[in-house]
C-alpha cells in the first residue's frame, strides 16, 4: 500500500509523534494506521503526544560561546518540573541544543532549528520518552559579531544572557580591563534586567505614556508649564535608568553608570570607544 502523505498527517495527528518516525510505523504497518499507532506507541513515540498539553514552565536557559567568542547562541528549554530541569538526561538535552545552535552556518536563524522535524526535534521528543515529562525549545537566539561576546548564567541556569561588546582595540581582547568588563557586564545583564541598549530603542508610545503619568502627579502643583516640562525631562533620566543599559547604576557600585564603566574600561585600554549594541536575556518560564 503507498504510504501517502495525507495517511502520514493523519497519524501524526492522532500520535504527535516525528514524520519520520510516523512514515516508517505505516510502511511496516502495510498502512494501517490502528496498527501504526500500536508500533509509535510501542517505541515511547506516541507518549510524547499526550504529555505536549502539559505546562512546560521550568527548565533551564543554556548559552555556549565559540572559542573567539566571535558566535554565541543562547536558548530556553523547558520542561514540566524542576526536579526534571535538574536531571543528568535534561542538562545533556539543553548542551546538546546549545552545540547544534552554534554548529550552524553564521547567519543561520535558530527558529528553523528548533522544528519537530530537526535533529533537535527529534532529541526532544527521546528526551521526553526518558524523563516523563513534556519539553519544548521556547525560543533561541544567536548572535555572530566583528566585536567580542560575553556570556553568563544566573541562579543555576535560571536566567541566561548573551552580551555584545564593540570597540575594542585588535589584540586586547585577552587584557584583564576587558575581559572584566566583558563578565561584569553580562552579570549586570543578568542582574539588573535592561530592557534598551539605547533611549532611541524606547518607543515614543512608551515615552509619551511616562509623560503623562508625570504629568497627571503635577496636575495640582501650580508650577508654570515650561517648570513642569523640566521636571518630566528629569523624571524621564530616572526612568531610562531603570531600563537602558548604559543609564542603568552598575550592580557594583550604584554611583557608577554601565555608561561610565564602559568609558573607564576604554580608557584603561588606550582609549577605545566601547560600547554595547546588543544584549539577550532570557529567563525562565517569562516567555510562557
Amino acid at each position: 500500500m503507498a504510504i501517502t502523505a495525507e495517511l502520514v498527517k493523519t497519524l501524526r495527528d492522532k500520535t504527535g509523534a516525528g514524520m519520520m518516525e510516523c512514515k516508517n510505523a505505516l510502511t511496516e504497518a502495510l498502512g494501517d494506521i490502528e496498527e501504526a499507532v500500536t508500533l509509535l506507541r510501542k517505541r515511547g513515540l506516541a507518549q510524547a503526544a499526550k504529555r505536549a498539553g502539559r505546562a512546560t514552565s521550568e527548565g533551564l536557559a543554556g548559552v555556549r560561546l565559540s572559542d573567539d567568542a566571535k558566535q554565541g547562541v543562547i536558548a530556553e528549554v523547558n520542561c514540566e518540573s524542576d526536579f526534571v530541569a535538574r536531571t543528568e538526561a535534561f542538562q545533556t538535552l539543553v548542551a546538546d541544543v546549545t552545540k547544534t545552535l552554534l554548529g550552524a552556518p553564521a547567519g543561520s536563524d535558530p527558529q528553523t532549528l528548533i522544528g519537530p522535524e530537526t535533529p533537535i526535534g527529534h532529541q526532544l521528543t527521546e528526551t521526553i520518552h526518558k524523563t516523563g515529562e513534556n519539553m519544548a525549545v521556547s525560543r533561541a537566539a544567536r548572535l555572530d559579531t566583528s566585536g567580542v561576546l560575553g556570556s553568563y548564567t544566573h541562579l543555576g541556569g535560571k536566567i541566561g544572557v548573551l552580551v555584545e561588546i564593540t570597540g575594542v582595540p585588535a589584540g586586547q581582547e585577552q587584557a584583564e580591563a576587558f575581559t572584566t568588563l566583558v563578565k561584569e557586564l553580562a552579570m549586570h545583564v543578568a542582574a539588573a534586567a535592561p530592557l534598551y541598549v539605547t533611549r532611541d530603542q524606547v518607543p515614543a508610545d512608551v515615552v509619551e505614556h511616562e509623560k503623562g503619568v508625570y504629568r497627571g502627579q503635577m496636575e495640582s502643583s501650580g508650577k508654570p508649564a515650561p517648570v513642569i516640562e523640566k521636571i518630566i525631562e528629569g523624571k524621564l533620566g530616572s526612568f531610562y535608568s531603570q531600563v537602558v543599559l548604559p543609564d542603568q547604576p552598575t550592580i557594583r557600585d550604584p554611583k557608577v553608570s554601565v555608561a561610565q564603566m564602559l568609558a573607564a574600561a576604554g580608557k584603561s585600554l588606550g582609549g577605545a570607544t566601547l560600547s554595547v549594541p546588543r544584549f539577550v536575556r532570557y529567563k525562565v518560564g517569562e516567555s510562557a
